[in-house]
């Protein structure tokens, strides 16, 4: 303390409570504009939605002209609601059912780009690793270890690897990442499924699928890691050209803007498909064996088949769209 003044150790400490005083008023101010531009985006969006109905219900008795003027006028609506789903991505929002059930009513909305950016690569790499740590647990329990305690420890790291997935996924998506539908489905599928997994008794029924599971993984890891190293090559190029949204993100299926570059990527999927269908019936087969009597049984082959149904009839229709979009495209021409 020697060569200080008194009263510049009085100072500081002034000075900091000034700029925390004028931090809260400006969180104050920030949380008024937040709720403004909501409440405005809320009222602008419902009037959309009504102009929306208003023309489809007309759209029976207008002329050839006014066709074309509605048409228009969609493509602005359109382009309107893609404008509010950006705004949208940088103000806070309720969580949906799922968040609210394991987060409860918190704030998960990430107000920078960095911030945005940056969550976003960090699940990415989360992926990447587990998916290599999966590989090579799936690889150490198929031909060195042969315990129902390894096992274990590898169906608790599936379970808690697609939990974890379902709510970095769902904090993503309130973020402004436009991954939706069965890609987001299927990880609830997959959580259902390793539990059971996890739960499933050493015995006949179980010794008779483990060989068969744990194959299954190991390939269903050699893909993701695929899937991943190319999806993210390809996105970075897409979104350097503008075509991609920035907050877009990898996907273990396959999504109409793979089309360009990772057609090679279809056959790995299809087999890997095929292989949760062989799963399914093995186990519908099993659960009709004299000896067995554990539950967890059908309640593999059950995911197994609705996994195996939704990746092949989804991926069968993003390849059907774009086969119809170059036939439109040629006709064009």
């Amino acid at each position: 303390l020697q060569g200080k003044a008194p009263g510049s150790l009085l100072t500081c400490p002034l000075r900091c409570q000034e700029t925390h005083k004028l931090y809260k008023q400006k969180l104050e101010e920030l949380t008024k504009l937040q709720d403004g531009i909501s409440s405005s985006i809320a009222r602008q969006k419902k009037q959309l939605k009504e102009l929306s109905l208003a023309f489809k219900n007309c759209k029976s008795t207008t002329t050839a002209e006014q066709e074309e003027s509605i048409r228009e006028i969609e493509g602005l609506i359109k382009e309107r609601q893609s404008v509010f789903f950006e705004m949208e991505a940088y103000l806070p929002k309720k969580n949906g059912l799922y968040l609210s059930l394991v987060l409860g009513n918190v704030n998960v909305t990430l107000l920078s780009k960095q911030a945005k950016f940056a969550y976003k690569d960090e699940y990415e790499k989360f992926k990447l690793y587990l998916t290599i740590i999966l590989l090579i647990i799936s690889s150490s329990c198929r031909f060195l270890f042969n315990s129902r305690v390894t096992d274990a420890v590898f169906n608790f790291l599936l379970v808690w690897y697609y939990c974890t997935l379902t709510i970095r996924e769902s904090i993503l998506i309130t973020n402004g990442s436009r991954i939706k539908g069965w890609w987001v489905f299927h990880h609830y599928v997959s959580t259902f499924l390793s539990g059971v997994m996890l739960t499933w008794p050493d015995g006949l029924m179980y010794q008779k699928f483990r060989n068969q599971f744990l194959s299954f993984s190991m390939y269903q890891s050699f893909v993701q890691f695929l899937q991943y190293y190319y999806q993210s090559g390809c996105l970075y190029r897409l979104r350097t050209l503008g075509e991609r949204h920035n907050m877009d993100l990898t996907v273990e299926g396959f999504q109409s803007w793979m089309w360009r570059g990772l057609t090679f990527l279809l056959p790995f999927l299809f087999f890997g498909q095929f292989l949760q269908l062989y799963n399914a019936i093995t186990l519908f087969q099993l659960a009709r064996h004299p000896q067995c009597k554990e539950w967890q049984v059908l309640m593999c082959g059950l995911p197994f088949f609705v996994l195996f149904v939704g990746n092949f009839f989804t991926t069968l229709r993003v390849v059907h769209q774009k086969f119809q979009c170059q036939n439109r495209e040629a006709k064009a021409k």
